[in-house]
């Protein structure tokens, strides 16, 4: 995995980052976008179950609505307008979230899926950041976490074909 700041002569504050993930650009676009197999690796790694009720309208324009958390006092809440679809290689979202404290944001995110040898290699390049501290949160914890539980999710997935 990589991870740089963006370009600091930007309007917005934002962040890039890459993933290499063992599966083709299909399995890994469907993982990212399907509602179902979403609801089984937002909380893939959990050791105790929580809350995960998210749907998906996958079409330009179209939204996706996640809420999900430990407990109903502690939910956070995203929504993904479709921007770009371009199965299996790019999405581009517009996301508005907020989270337990109250704090809400609202970012651009656009995501590359390229086959590289036997996986694919995901960039995740987000923009929109309040603060540059909010940015590094979302590159050191927020995507390094999703992709932790995409991987999971599509190496159960994989071994359950063999």
């Amino acid at each position: 995995m990589t991870e740089d700041s963006a370009n600091p002569d930007a309007d917005t504050i934002a962040m890039r980052m890459t993933r290499l993930i063992a599966a083709t650009p299909e399995e890994v676009f469907d993982a990212y976008t399907d509602a179902e197999k979403q609801k089984i690796w937002f909380s893939i790694l959990d050791t105790k179950p929580g809350i995960v009720e998210i749907t998906t309208d996958l079409r330009v324009g179209g939204q996706q609505t996640a809420v999900w958390g430990p407990d109903e006092n502690s939910l956070f809440r995203e929504t993904q307008t479709f921007l770009e679809i371009d199965r299996p290689n790019r999405l581009v979202t517009e996301s508005s979230g907020s989270g337990p404290d109250g704090m809400t944001m609202t970012t651009r995110i656009e995501l590359t899926f390229e086959p590289q040898g036997s996986g694919t290699l995901v960039t995740v390049v987000q923009s929109g950041f309040p603060v540059p501290e909010v940015r590094d949160f979302f590159q050191s914890q927020v995507w390094v976490g999703a992709f932790d539980r995409i991987e999971a999710f599509l190496a159960q997935q994989n071994g359950s074909r063999s």
